[in-house]
């Protein structure tokens, strides 16, 4: 039962190394079954998301000599998340739960990949000038 376990949290490191691999299986692949580019696309993304997450997480961990990383993340959603159902409760008097987590998911996507860039740009810079 171990073995499982680690074998599936080695997909998952592999997978979120280069988050772009992933994406493009998902919106070819899902894309070419569906016949739904639209449908494909925002498919790739939710995927894309996870992975980006727990990728961004571990960079800021290592960039920062931190542990906050994956809180800083979820921390940020749930704020987002709160704002956003505030603002739908002023404006409609009820609130959709579904629409809000779906719009702070794919979101979160455009934050992550911009993060994801961002730093392994600077881990990279580091690696580089400081050996």
């Amino acid at each position: 039962m171990e073995w499982i376990w680690e074998s599936i949290k080695h997909v998952y490191a592999y997978l979120a190394v280069i988050p772009i691999i992933p994406f493009a299986i998902v919106l070819f692949g899902y894309g070419a079954y569906i016949q739904d580019r639209k449908k494909a696309f925002r498919m790739a993304m939710d995927i894309t998301t996870a992975l980006l997450i727990g990728c961004v997480a571990v960079l800021f961990d290592k960039l920062f000599n931190s542990q906050f990383g994956i809180y800083g993340i979820l921390l940020f959603m749930l704020l987002s998340g709160g704002l956003l159902g505030n603002a739908q409760f002023r404006k409609r008097g009820k609130i959709d739960g579904k629409k809000i987590f779906k719009t702070i998911w794919r979101l979160s996507f455009f934050t992550m990949s911009l993060l994801y860039i961002v730093f392994m740009c600077i881990g990279i810079g580091k690696l580089v000038f400081t050996a």
